[in-house]
């Protein structure tokens, strides 16, 4: 179909239109770059007109802004139905992205002020770099899935926008100094995991092979043509080399690209596009080739006459009035090259029913292990409509058997050895409105940590643009660390999260399997949220459920079965965050009823850390009444958590209870030993729980705050 496509454009769309389209971007980028006004050279340019300090990157344009040339006709003449994204693997090309945006007048529509005319030029160059949008990518440029703020995962994201889709094609455009980073180098490779996994729409790569990283050569340019094919169709791709300074040239290729591009999964060689042009193409020629090129050549034009009257003749060389009108819009010649905006589609609906549906699955997976209910759960997600799985490698260890009657894997679980590429095709696939859950061992998770943040910065974004919420990202984090053996224990992915203060994290610590279930049902049913569930698929120990509700809409609660009942505070505080830590002071409090009946105990579960956070902090953060209600005002509190103490004591912030809380948790041992030891090094073997419980009850009530 997209082949048919673009060879129907290019017929029918003259290639001097295309041209005229990549001038335009050329000269907008450059004028936001470096012009305060007399943005169409009007008059003859002043120093006044000019920027006194220059921002933004050049040397990534050029390029950029001939691939959204030459893919304009394909965008305006896709037909209803489908789907065409071109994802940017940097952010650097913020001019082209605002560019284009202003050109097809997406961008008057979600900004007016910016709207094609007189004042909507003078504004969009003048305002560059805008503090209310950006200099680079993000959503408040309307149609970009993806931020780039990290140089790495935008061809797996690609990949993951197609997943399930066969209506879409997402085209990449990836720098040659991105070529270097390792999540891409997965990327050619690992769509071999994804073969005979789904009908799957086209991922077109496009290699801006343009020389230069920001600081020097990259190591790819450093290839011959004859290696350079042999290394892409060794990875299973056949390049298709074009220059880009002729667009006629260049639109034959990105037809041959197409022609011969396979929908994701289709085992066989698949295109990719290497576009040859030079760093920085159209620079001063005393700069070309050099560092200067990646973000303004030209220093302080505005200050320096040289400089000045090199920019001048620059800014001329593209001949804006033939371009654009005096009224800032783009002449008659330009149109038919380029798309024309298009209304959003939908948002999600707005979840309802999560607390009964999640505990109603929690009351059919009661008294069964983990191994049981969890993958029944996420069966079940599979069959409410698209949704998928990505794990590194490790379903089977952590007792997820997600394989058919047959032994197979099912085709919505993907596996490949690569914490990186399962994120960034989870991110891909919830950035395109489906579902996915990220599963892996708690020690490795922390590898995503920046992927997860510059999501969570894109998302942020999406949500002060006012866009339609989408489907939650969701890691089920198991393997954890009292398991496992010292390299296998780091719990510090919440820890990293915890920090930044997105309101949008919840970290769920169930406290037993049937828990498990009902928070992985909950998570992947609401929408916009990041979510970890931490869950160790050891767990044995169950616990009544009749608290449940409140737990999942509060993110904790009392548990009655083992609390004294009446007014007062008690004379102890047990709080459980997790599995193993609720086995642990659920055994403590029943020795204590047991041997000390006078003690009167509370105990309180922990369902979500965030409901400890500072009043006010984040969504489910406890007012100051609750916060008593649970926790008291003067006795001894013992909280046991499945993470780092300190997570525990950040998350109080100022209202920690002071020397009357005991936080225990994970202590890194420093060398292997025991999962005994390990216990009672974290204080959670019951030989020291105990001690500390009595040690705590024997002293005076009354702890000063």
């Amino acid at each position: 179909m997209w082949a048919d496509l673009v060879r129907r454009t290019n017929r029918l769309v003259p290639d001097a239109s295309v041209a005229a389209v990549a001038d335009a971007l050329d000269y907008l980028c450059l004028a936001q770059l470096y012009l305060r006004d007399n943005p169409l050279l009007a008059r003859p340019l002043t120093p006044a007109d000019v920027k006194t300090r220059p921002s933004g990157h050049w040397g990534v344009c050029p390029p950029v802004n001939r691939m959204l040339a030459a893919m304009g006709p394909l965008q305006a003449a896709v037909p209803d139905g489908y789907e065409l994204h071109v994802l940017h693997g940097a952010g650097h090309a913020g001019p082209s992205a605002l560019a284009h945006a202003y050109l097809t007048g997406h961008l008057g529509r979600a900004h007016p002020g910016l709207s094609q005319g007189e004042a909507g030029l003078r504004e969009l160059v003048s305002g560059f770099p805008r503090a209310d949008i950006g200099g680079e990518i993000t959503p408040m440029i309307p149609g970009h899935l993806h931020t780039g703020g990290q140089l790495g995962p935008a061809l797996a994201i690609g990949q993951g926008t197609v997943l399930d889709a066969p209506h879409r094609l997402s085209v990449v455009l990836i720098g040659d100094g991105e070529c270097e980073t390792g999540t891409t180098a997965a990327s050619w490779l690992a769509t071999r995991a994804l073969h005979g996994t789904g009908d799957h729409g086209t991922v077109l790569p496009v290699v801006l092979l343009n020389g230069m990283r920001m600081g020097g050569p990259s190591v790819l340019s450093a290839l011959s043509r004859a290696e350079l094919t042999a290394y892409f169709t060794g990875l299973g791709h056949r390049p298709v080399y074009s220059d880009g300074l002729v667009i006629g040239q260049l639109r034959q290729a990105v037809a041959e690209a197409l022609c011969t591009a396979q929908p994701l999964g289709i085992p066989g060689p698949s295109s990719v596009l290497v576009l040859t042009l030079d760093k920085g193409h159209g620079t001063p020629a005393h700069l070309a080739g050099t560092p200067a090129v990646h973000k303004t050549p030209l220093r302080d034009p505005a200050g320096v006459p040289a400089e000045f009257d090199a920019l001048a003749d620059w800014l001329a060389s593209y001949q804006p009035a033939q371009l654009l009108t005096s009224g800032g819009r783009p002449r008659p010649h330009l149109l038919p090259a380029l798309p024309q905006a298009r209304s959003e589609p939908g948002g999600l609906p707005a979840p309802r029913g999560c607390v009964a549906a999640s505990a109603h699955v929690a009351a059919h997976a009661a008294g069964r292990p983990f191994a049981q209910v969890v993958p029944e759960v996420l069966r079940a997600r599979a069959e409410q409509g698209p949704f998928r799985v990505f794990s590194p490698d490790e379903l089977a260890s952590n007792r997820l058997n997600l394989t058919d009657e047959d032994g197979r894997p099912v085709p919505w679980a993907a596996e490949v050895l690569s914490e990186e590429l399962c994120h960034a095709w989870a991110q891909g696939y919830t950035e395109t409105g489906r579902h996915a859950l990220v599963a892996t061992y708690e020690a490795f998770a922390p590898i995503t940590l920046s992927l997860i943040q510059q999501q969570l910065k894109h998302r942020s974004v999406r949500r002060h643009a006012g866009l339609a919420p989408l489907p939650s990202l969701v890691y089920l984090l198991t393997s954890l660390s009292w398991h496992n053996t010292i390299t296998h224990q780091n719990p510090s992915l919440t820890s990293a999260l915890l920090a930044s203060g997105d309101p949008t994290l919840h970290v769920l610590t169930p406290a037993d399997p049937a828990r498990t279930a009902a928070a992985l049902t909950f998570a992947l049913r609401k929408l916009d949220r990041c979510t970890l569930v931490v869950a160790g698929k050891h767990a044995t120990v169950h616990h009544p459920l009749e608290t449940l509700d409140e737990e999942l809409r509060h993110g904790i609660a009392t548990w009655p079965h083992l609390t004294h009942p009446g007014p007062g505070e008690p004379d102890l505080i047990l709080a459980s965050a997790g599995d193993l830590p609720a086995e642990a002071l659920t055994t403590l409090a029943r020795r204590l009823r047991a041997e000390r009946p006078g003690l009167r105990l509370r105990y309180v579960h922990v369902h979500d850390l965030t409901a400890l956070a500072e009043d006010g902090s984040r969504p489910l953060a406890l007012e100051p009444d609750a916060f008593a209600r649970h926790f008291g005002t003067r006795v001894p509190i013992v909280l046991a958590t499945s993470g780092h103490p300190a997570d525990i004591h950040a998350l109080l912030g100022r209202r920690h209870p002071g020397p009357r809380l005991t936080v225990l948790g994970y202590r890194d041992p420093g060398r292997p030993v025991s999962q005994e030891h390990l216990r009672r090094l974290c204080g959670l073997d019951d030989a020291g729980l105990w001690q500390l419980a009595t040690t705590l009850t024997d002293t005076p009530k009354e702890i000063p705050a």
